[in-house]
């Protein structure tokens, strides 16, 4: 009987020493959110859960503007890109049953496939080494979006075009490889790959708030995207929800994606040889629909995801039993900086909540000695120049944005959580550290631009 006491006062202890955690670090969690929500306008859901168990589970800002409702846990946000690990899932599931292999070239699952594309293999696709150009990165595809298409239109856009690079020989993040895997999921089981997920993955889990999102169906409790306009929103363009298809085209909730990250937890859908391969990363640490690292020595698995209106980010820590789940509707927006901080508060590291920054009068004239070019990295550089009293810079490929004056050197970025420091040697600027998602990088000055 002595024992027995022992044994259930022992359960207690560590009964109440666990609420006591979660208490504690919940609040932390709820004060970091109710910042972001002040200070960066942050809009959407958020879910921090510890042996499945949510830690914060909260909604904010607004899922309709023009209505006035509320963002909350039960609210269907577009996914954008997590899309991919539902579609490397049904792919293993397939491969489980005996009726592909990952080592297969797509040419045996797909009809009329270009010569060019002889050597691809379904592994290829799913880890992004295909060097099939991706159809997003088609300067048109911003004007074509709009458009109403078919999985054979869509493939028609970039079968023809010539390979980027040997498959298997580099990375390059390619929305093409993950529509043709779609593709295949259709020949193979012969269902659409709506019904496949819907069938195979979603139901059998409980995802009932889980699905394929197309504009037309009367979809309860779904958010609407927005994008910055200013100091105020305006509508997301639209977009045809055939494109995105197996690479972005899935909706959800944050206790629905819950609900997922325990099923991957308890190996309910995929043999264990399966579930190893699909975390076993390749080139650039990129597995079959998710980015393997770490934060802070933690193991992580994540993906995040974009797309007209939304950013996600869905990270799981396998080693701590720790999943985060942010959901925005609005662009730009941090999901993935506001995740990894929800994250690293949970591992009881010191994380600043996000605060106001002040702006500090600065001599514009001072701004002409920072204007000029800087190599973030190979084929990525900012662009700064002046324009009458502000300071604007540039990266490859976005679009302008302003630096505001922290002091005659620090600058911050107010689109996203960045700040950039302009450091001088002998009087003249050389080089600048730019400061971005828990990252310092040094960026040189181009030489052409330092003589001037």
């Amino acid at each position: 009987m002595y024992r027995w006491n022992r044994i259930v006062l022992a359960c207690l202890m560590a009964l109440v020493a666990r609420n006591a955690f979660a208490q504690d670090v919940g609040a932390k969690l709820a004060e970091y959110m109710d910042a972001a929500a002040r200070v960066d306008r942050f809009q959407g859901s958020v879910l921090v859960a510890k042996e499945g168990r949510p830690l914060l589970s909260r909604g904010y800002g607004l899922a309709d503007a023009e209505h006035g409702v509320g963002n909350a846990p039960f609210t269907k946000f577009r996914l954008g890109s997590i899309t991919k690990q539902f579609t490397a899932t049904a792919i293993l599931m397939l491969q489980d049953q005996g009726k592909l292999s990952v080592e297969d070239l797509i040419a045996r699952h797909l009809d009329d496939t270009p010569e060019s594309w002889k050597d691809v293999t379904i592994h290829h696709l799913l880890t992004h080494t295909s060097g099939i150009p991706s159809y997003t990165d088609d300067p048109e595809y911003g004007k074509r979006m709009t458009h109403p298409e078919t999985v054979v239109s869509m493939i028609a856009r970039f079968r023809d075009k010539p390979l980027d690079f040997k498959p298997g020989s580099k990375f390059h993040y390619d929305n093409s490889g993950y529509f043709l895997l779609g593709a295949i999921i259709e020949k193979v089981s012969g269902r659409t790959y709506e019904q496949f997920l819907r069938e195979s993955i979603f139901q059998p889990l409980g995802m009932s708030d889980t699905g394929y999102d197309r504009t037309e169906r009367v979809l309860e409790h779904r958010a609407r995207g927005y994008e910055r306009q200013g100091s105020g929103i305006r509508n997301a363009s639209y977009l045809d929800m055939n494109q995105p298809y197996a690479a972005g085209s899935l909706y959800s909730t944050t206790l629905d994606m819950l609900k997922w990250d325990r099923a991957l937890r308890e190996g309910r859908l995929l043999k264990a040889d399966s579930m190893k391969a699909m975390f076993q990363p390749a080139l650039e640490n990129y597995a079959y629909g998710w980015l393997v690292g770490e934060i802070k020595g933690h193991r992580q698995v994540g993906h995040g995801g974009g797309i007209n209106g939304f950013m996600t980010e869905f990270l799981r820590f396998p080693d701590d039993d720790v999943c985060v789940v942010v959901l925005c509707n609005v662009m730009p927006s941090k999901p993935g900086q506001v995740a990894r901080d929800l994250a690293a508060i949970v591992f009881g590291e010191a994380v600043e909540s996000p605060r106001e920054r002040v702006v500090a009068k600065v001599d514009p004239e001072v701004y002409d000695a920072y204007a000029g070019r800087y190599e973030i990295a190979p084929g990525l550089v900012l662009s700064v120049r002046r324009e009458g009293d502000r300071l604007l810079g540039q990266a490859t490929g976005q679009g302008e944005a302003e630096l505001f004056p922290e002091s005659e050197t620090k600058f911050f970025l107010k689109v996203v959580d960045a700040q950039v420091t302009f450091m001088k040697e002998e009087g003249k600027v050389t080089h600048l550290v730019l400061k971005q998602g828990g990252r310092e990088t040094q960026a040189k000055r181009l030489a052409d631009e330092a003589k001037k």
